[in-house]
């Protein structure tokens, strides 16, 4: 493939191919004798500047010294002489920090299989000798473990973790590089940046559609954390690092080899993994690229990690948008966008972050929806906690719901058309409860008597059990069980309810109407003394 010289990229000599191959993250499967045969291979391009430090051993366990013969030539000086780079020495000053992060999340274990705990059991040995691995080239970052997850559409999300001591490496770097970028990102970019979040960007898109935009452009990038350029990334990033031993710490992270679940290594030659630490700046700066042609050309646009919508006014503008964008993303960014999930519609029918908005053609007000997505995962997730054959007491129940209730509510806080729905929420999960206990009675002269001292008529209570082959299901939501298990009951039992925390947000409260009498007195003899 013929290179273009406005990326900057160095052709390697020998002419060597890039080969593409269909395995996850564009690599292939290799066997483990092949890793360092493969990985030693000499090249110099914009992702391993020439003449950068390369160690014999490292962490990895994996050789990637070349001889001397065997290294690519250094380009010669034709500029002034570049001022000393100390970056990494900023990177190894921040690795003990860096850990206390990475514990603080709690993750799992990488491949080589050491937790949190464990690697801090060794921490006081292990950091001397990890900071001078990094100074004098010598780290290698170790292999990742590849983990499925299940994505809400019915596929999977490939998540790749590395090992604590990668992830704290990662951190630091994270924490030296994000400064450099972090100003001149666009304001409309609100992924994986401080201070800002998922209700940020819903209210940027809140003012666009309220200011007449009222189309959205819904650009889906397909793969997009595994069909990163590598050597468009480490362009980008070595015009603001001068430190080229960062540049080849880098670049052996994007290369580190992928463990799928079976235990075959992969390769890889492109894509960004998923699950470190690292892996959220390095997208925003690939992205940020197509921020700032978004922003030339004058468009309007929230942009979320790989998730971005542009508002315009017109269904032919719109096309007319989507059309371009595919060819700029597609030639320049060398990423694919997903036909079958872009679209240009009505903000109303498009799923943004698990929102959705509609303009009321009234008021002009834009109210913020759960999307359909968003309502069926919620509505799974009740139905996973509170299971028919629940083996332990209510109130263990209880407890376990509140806490995924309100870190539901704490995301979704800022709906504000959904009244009905969290109170339909709360219905639901309360039948549910209910029908827990109706199977924890079992017998059915049990859960008359319990009807029955819930003040339930006899004729009534008895006749509800034994009148017809009712289900539990159905029992559930009888008027006897209704009374019996009033909602004060879970009231006094702690459940959290949706319904009540919205309010509490959304709902003005009404003055009383003498107040109001009052108000309106004083602002009709307000006007007849002006006049």
């Amino acid at each position: 493939m013929t290179q273009q010289k406005s990326e900057g990229r160095v052709v390697p000599e020998g002419g060597r191919k890039v080969v593409r191959s269909g395995a996850t993250r564009g690599g292939k499967a290799s066997s483990v004798n092949q890793q360092a045969a493969q990985l030693g291979l000499p090249f110099a391009t914009a992702d391993n500047p020439p003449g950068s430090p390369v160690g014999a051993t490292g962490t990895g366990g994996v050789d990637l010294s070349t001889s001397a013969a065997h290294r690519a030539p250094k380009a010669r000086d034709t500029e002034e002489e570049a001022p000393p780079a100390t970056m990494m020495e900023e990177v190894t000053e921040r690795l003990e920090t860096a850990f206390e992060k990475v514990a603080s999340n709690k993750g799992a274990a990488g491949p080589d299989r050491q937790n949190v705990d464990q690697v801090r059991t060794h921490l006081p040995t292990l950091l001397p000798a990890l900071r001078a691995a990094l100074l004098d080239g010598s780290y290698i970052p170790g292999d990742i473990r590849r983990v499925w997850i299940p994505k809400s559409n019915g596929g999977q999300r490939g998540l790749g973790i590395p090992n604590v001591v990668d992830r704290m490496v990662q951190e630091a770097l994270r924490a030296v590089l994000e400064p450099l970028w972090e100003p001149t990102f666009h304001a409309s970019s609100h992924g994986f940046r401080p201070g800002r979040s998922c209700q940020t960007a819903i209210a940027e898109a809140q003012r666009y559609v309220a200011e007449g935009y009222e189309y959205v452009v819904d650009i889906d990038l397909e793969k997009f954390f595994d069909t990163v350029n590598h050597q468009r990334l480490m362009a980008r990033v070595a015009t603001r690092v001068p430190d080229r031993r960062v540049l080849h710490l880098l670049s052996r992270m994007l290369k580190a080899s992928v463990v799928m679940p079976d235990g075959v290594k992969v390769s890889t030659d492109e894509g960004v993994p998923q699950g470190g630490p690292l892996s959220p700046l390095l997208s925003n700066i690939v992205l940020d690229e197509l921020d700032n042609e978004l922003a030339a050309r004058g468009l309007r646009f929230v942009r979320y990690a790989d998730d971005c919508n542009i508002y315009v006014r017109s269904t032919r503008a719109g096309e007319r948008v989507m059309a371009s964008l595919v060819e700029f993303i597609a030639k320049r960014l060398r990423l694919k966008v997903n036909a079958d999930k872009s679209a240009v519609a009505r903000p109303e029918e498009r799923h943004f972050l698990g929102f959705r908005l509609r303009k009321d053609a009234k008021t002009g007000k834009v109210e913020v929806y759960l999307s359909a997505r968003s309502l069926e995962r919620i509505r799974e997730n009740i139905r996973n906690r509170t299971p028919r054959n629940w083996g332990r007491a209510i109130e263990a129940c209880i407890e376990d719901l509140n806490v995924y209730l309100r870190g539901w509510f704490g995301f979704f806080r800022i709906c504000t058309g959904e009244e009905r729905t969290m109170q339909a929420l709360d219905a639901h999960i309360r039948r549910r409860m209910r029908a827990i206990l109706l199977k924890q009675w079992k017998a059915k002269v049990t859960i008359a008597r319990h009807f029955l001292r819930g003040g339930v008529r006899e004729k009534t209570a008895w006749a509800t059990v034994y009148e017809g082959r009712r289900s539990i299901w159905n029992l559930s939501h009888r008027p006897a069980m209704e009374r019996t298990i009033p909602t004060r009951w879970f009231t006094g039992k702690g459940l959290y309810s949706l319904r009540g925390a919205w309010s509490g947000l959304h709902t003005l409260v009404k003055p009383p109407p003498v107040i109001e009498a009052l108000v309106g007195q004083l602002s009709l003899f307000s006007g007849w003394w002006r006049s």
